[in-house]
């Protein structure tokens, strides 16, 4: 207990160290907003972050255009036994900038990260194993997956745990819900992207309409379809969607229309459910309106996070010691990540934290306070709490043995609940 002790209070020394670049790191990435899969900016403000420091081996571009990987250690002599990953996100929204709040992912994963490094440094004799440390630099997390495209090309294949933290409304190790009889963090849905695309036949809307086939009528019809549709879908189910192109002047019938929807339920063995009901609206509507239509997935599935209750814990005692004030109820908020992908792979914790505003996140408020000078107070303390529970797990062979048989029930049971789902939505 001891060592923990003063591995703990060195990296909470190292962190505030570099307080001022870590803020200085956040707020040009805040900035420069970039949206998925073009973050080239902040791409390049992390490798440079890491790379002033010669310790670390950093390799940019790392089997994604911008994404990047930061290597420290061993700690303890000889090869890895075990490694840490932290995770950094950085891109942000159309139109409204980094208004979820990327900026402060990236500067949490960074600075739990510094923390850590420190806390090894300092007491590397004392370890039970050699332990390494590795930040990944994870893109597209608003739209295409860039963890799942990391997880196919090998990246998280050395990393034995892995830790990110999300700004949110208030502080919370996870958000509890009951979907079917089950426990899971409501705020991890499983997630399918769908563009459908009407094709119709244009002509004057005025002279001739009886020549056309109005591809708008049919986005219309899917999208009323979808609406009646949710009356009848489980409460924790989400259904929405935009109609994003609906033709090009009003006196042509328009040939063609697109729509772009997601798909989200709290367990994804009830997503292909949702998927066969979503699709009978999009090709009712083209029936009954004699168009073409097709039905794409552009991006990969995000599955609902496994819960980790030892790293949970853990963290909770952690941010207590700090400060953090944790409800016994976390207010309800849904939403999907790459994570989930991350969470079958390697045991992993993905907290929320308070940035010190009532705000919600994808709004202009919520962007203005993702770059205020008082969301660092509370970035900080999270990176701090995230690099504890590590130090914890890092000196304690039982813990990690905890935490490991915790991801192996947890994905024990959800393979389970897949038994009879479509194969395209298994468990890595």
């Amino acid at each position: 207990m001891e060592t923990r002790r003063r591995m703990k209070e060195s990296l909470q020394r190292r962190v505030d160290a570099h307080r001022a670049e870590l803020h200085r790191l956040s707020r040009d990435i805040w900035s420069r907003p970039e949206l998925a899969g073009d973050e080239t900016h902040a791409h390049d403000a992390l490798v440079g972050f890491f790379s002033r420091d010669p310790a670390w081996t950093v390799e940019s571009g790392y089997k994604l255009p911008t994404a990047f990987r930061a290597s420290w250690g061993p700690a303890g002599g000889g090869d890895p036994e075990l490694t840490v990953g932290f995770l950094c996100e950085y891109d942000a929204l159309p139109d409204i900038g980094h208004a979820c709040g990327h900026n402060l992912i990236a500067e949490v994963g960074a600075a739990a990260a510094l923390g850590l490094k420190a806390a090894l440094e300092e007491n590397q004799t004392e370890l039970p194993v050699p332990v390494k440390i590795t930040v990944l630099g994870t893109p597209a997390e608003e739209d295409i997956g860039g963890k799942i495209d990391l997880i196919n090309a090998g990246a998280f294949a050395d990393i034995d745990l892995v830790f990110m933290a999300h700004p949110a409304q208030q502080d919370a190790s996870f958000l509890p819900c009951v979907a079917l009889n089950e426990q899971v963090p409501l705020h991890s849905l499983s997630f399918f992207l769908v563009l459908v695309k009407y094709y119709g036949k244009a002509s004057h809307a005025s002279a001739y309409p009886w020549e056309g086939v109005n591809a708008l009528d049919a986005a219309v019809l899917a999208y009323n379809n979808l609406s009646v549709l949710r009356q009848q879908l489980k409460p924790e189910w989400r259904l929405h969607g935009i109609i994003k192109h609906g033709g090009v002047k009003p006196n042509i019938i328009p040939a063609y229309t697109e729509l772009q929807f997601y798909l989200r339920t709290p367990l994804v063995k009830d997503l292909h459910n949702l998927k066969a009901k979503a699709e009978a609206c999009f090709r009712a509507a083209a029936v009954a309106t004699d168009c073409q239509v097709e039905i794409i997935y552009p991006s990969h599935a995000y599955y609902n996070i496994l819960p980790n209750a030892t790293l949970a814990d853990l963290y909770e005692n952690n941010g207590k010691s700090l400060g953090i004030q944790f409800p016994e109820q976390p207010a309800n908020f849904s939403g999907s990540t790459d994570f989930g992908n991350v969470s079958f792979m390697v045991p992993g914790i993905h907290p929320f934290f308070y940035i010190s505003t009532d705000a919600f996140n994808h709004t202009e408020e919520y962007t203005e306070a993702a770059g205020a000078e008082k969301a660092q107070l509370f970035t900080l303390r999270t990176a701090k709490a995230l690099a504890m529970t590590a130090v914890d797990v890092v000196c304690c062979p039982v813990l990690l043995k905890q935490v490991r048989e915790d991801f192996r029930l947890a994905k024990l049971k959800q393979e389970k609940l897949l038994e009879g789902a479509d194969t395209a939505l298994t468990a890595p």
